[in-house]
């Protein structure tokens, strides 16, 4: 796909004096929606920006999230741009379709997920996290605090290590046995690291060959006979996201990239500081465009039509497409130089390229290794065009985004089909549109929709992030005095609702002990329990987004103590290991430790050396594999 059309309209439309429309026009097959919500009375209000060439009519549909078909429309005049709901109760959420018949034969679809203090998720289910055997040790903390993480934001975690060298059924039938044993509660899987990958089918996704595609929607459908299927044998059940950066990376890369264990290291970093809003960005997203209307596939429409009710109106930038453009003013170059919550690109591909949205070469060819060498600033991104599905390739375009040192998390290959995202509005986790758009056969719909339910469609990226941080507590002690356990803590800036209080543990996840928010910087719990000894503290805040309102919550802060205690510092043993000191001491699950270090005993501050470690036992240990022959050092664990 490497043809470039500027003309929005073809030979179905004759008979119509058409205009010729520039390719960055194709948010005209999208309804660009947000929604202003009120709570007495509760209302729901859209709106929605003009078609610039006219619309004959617009229809809005309304339905529950898991409703598998819209209401009866409600007809609005072409001129109008807002529709006002006030059938909805306090405390809901609904998702919207609007259809847009426009005048010159076109036809635009928009979505919202819209609430008015929609509630938030207690508990999101159990995730299972399939880990690439070859990074079981060397990533053993940064592996330790993802599933710290994960139980932070409601997951019960249930991990399994696999070899790369396995069978992709035998990896599959470690997903069903946990799924199996309880199928009501296990909604995800996340793959992290070069967990085997099944191709399967023949499917000519590109307009270039039909051949066999990786396919992990096996991984998260659960009872479809896959004999070579070339499209969802049935629906997938659970969401499923993957790291992999293995063979990135690969043949002719023009400069040295980190290893891959390295990348994935600094996945999980970043991933880390996403979640505790280390990471921050602004609510703006940059779309570039180079294929237009494509005979009514618009595969850009993806990008304009999720991010009105993510990122708000008038905080969508385009890049300019354009042979001649500046080069600062391309994709790729305003990648590097900004920073952006989304990110939409598509161009005449190739495994490592696409066309015109760089400055390389003739075609002007943005490379996989500019998108980590510029260090690529979006944290969500789409890309489209050909070759780039075969996600698993050398090189990889999608996955260069993973990759960026700074801000890339998840890719996803939009526009055959197309994604449907809006869902992410109101706090659900990006696996949630990953399952919504592998298993879309109609309900969500673009003008011409090709591949829908094709095994290729899969997600680059944790499946369980969320769009929406909030600061999380600090500081939190635990101490018990008689029967009670007294928990403290600091505040979170952005805790306007309080805060709740879990208990739990690491096998059976954490129940809520709050009964309404907590108001203070103090909760006593007059009755703990033996059996789940840690708490859990989460901060709360009404987020307001261009979707309505729903109740948001901080990451989880993890504490645990003995009766008259509070945390304890942390005594250490060093002993030598092959790649340097290795250091250890007494831990408690949940707690995060950082190690610092300085030269001399005289020396009067401590500077970090570790990142954040993650306590999942009686003990932790850490290596030093930057000690070298530097001589001596001192070493210190904080407890943070």
């Amino acid at each position: 796909m490497r043809r470039l059309f500027f003309a929005v309209f073809i030979a179905a439309f004759i008979g119509v004096n058409v205009p010729i429309l520039k390719a960055d026009s194709t948010w005209v097959y999208s309804v660009q929606i947000s929604a202003t919500t009120q709570t007495s009375p509760p209302r729901i209000t859209l709106n929605w920006q003009p078609d610039q060439y006219g619309a004959n009519s617009y229809t809005v549909y309304r339905k529950k999230a898991g409703d598998s078909s819209w209401g009866s429309g409600t007809a609005l005049a072409g001129t109008v741009t807002t529709y006002t709901d006030s059938n909805v109760t306090l405390g809901s959420a609904y998702e919207y379709q609007i259809v847009k018949a426009a005048s010159l034969g076109y036809t635009g679809y928009g979505y919202i997920y819209a609430g008015v203090n929609a509630p938030m998720a207690d508990n999101r289910g159990k995730v299972v996290l399939v880990v690439d055997n070859s990074f079981t040790q060397s990533l053993s903390n940064e592996l330790a605090r993802l599933e710290s993480d994960l139980f932070g934001d409601g997951w019960t975690v249930v991990r399994r290590d696999v070899s790369r060298n396995d069978s992709p059924t035998n990896v599959r039938a470690a997903i069903q046995a946990v799924y199996n044993a309880d199928p009501a509660n296990v909604k995800a899987v996340f793959l992290f690291g070069h967990v085997p990958i099944l191709r399967s089918g023949s499917l000519n996704i590109d307009g270039h060959q039909a051949r066999p595609l990786p396919a992990d929607g096996f991984y998260g459908d659960m009872d479809g006979a896959w004999n070579n299927p070339s499209y969802l044998p049935s629906d997938v059940e659970l969401m499923v996201g993957r790291v992999d950066l293995f063979n990135m990376p690969g043949n002719g890369s023009p400069s040295p990239w980190p290893s891959e264990q390295e990348m994935l290291r600094n996945y999980l970093n970043k991933d880390h500081n996403w979640r505790h809003k280390i990471l921050t960005v602004q609510k703006q997203a940059l779309l570039g465009n180079r294929f237009g209307d494509f005979n009514g596939e618009a595969f850009a429409a993806s990008g304009f039509r999720a991010f009105e009710p993510l990122v708000g109106a008038g905080t969508v930038v385009i890049a300019n497409e354009q042979t001649a453009a500046p080069p600062e003013q391309r994709w790729s170059s305003m990648l590097g130089s900004g920073n952006y919550l989304w990110g939409y690109g598509c161009g005449g591909g190739s495994y490592t390229s696409m066309s015109y949205m760089g400055t390389h070469g003739a075609n002007l060819d943005l490379w996989s290794t500019d998108i980590v060498g510029l260090d690529a600033k979006a944290v969500f991104v789409m890309m489209f065009g050909s070759w780039l599905g075969e996600w698993d390739s050398t090189d990889n375009l999608m996955r260069s985004v993973l990759a960026t040192p700074t801000m890339g998390l998840t890719c996803s290959w939009s526009g055959r089909p197309h994604w449907y995202y809006h869902h992410m509005g109101l706090g659900e986790p990006i696996g949630y549109s990953a399952r919504v758009s592998q298993n879309n056969g109609g309900l969500y719909q673009n003008q011409v929709n090709n591949f829908m339910r094709g095994v290729h469609i899969a997600l680059m990226g944790d499946p369980t992030l969320r769009l929406n941080q909030v600061a999380p507590v600090s500081g939190l002690q635990a101490t018990t005095s008689g029967a009670s356990m007294k928990l403290t803590w600091t505040a979170s800036p952005d805790a306007g609702l309080g805060y709740h209080i879990y208990r739990g543990n690491s096998t059976n996840g954490y129940t809520r002990v709050s009964s309404t928010p907590v108001t203070t910087l103090t909760f006593t719990d007059p009755s703990p329990s033996a059996a789940a000894s840690t708490y859990m503290v989460r901060a709360l805040k009404l987020e307001t987004t261009p979707s309505g309102t729903y109740t948001n919550q901080s990451q989880g802060v993890f504490a645990s103590a003995a009766a008259g205690s509070t945390l304890p510092t942390a005594k250490m043993s060093v002993t030598k290991g092959p790649t340097g000191p290795v250091l250890s001491w007494p831990s408690q699950v949940g707690q995060i430790y950082q190690v610092c270090v300085k030269a001399k005993l005289t020396d009067t501050t401590w500077t970090p050396l570790s990142g954040n470690i993650a306590g999942t036992g009686s003990t932790c240990s850490w290596t030093d594999t930057s000690a070298g022959s530097t001589g001596g050092r001192f070493y210190e664990v904080m407890v943070l």
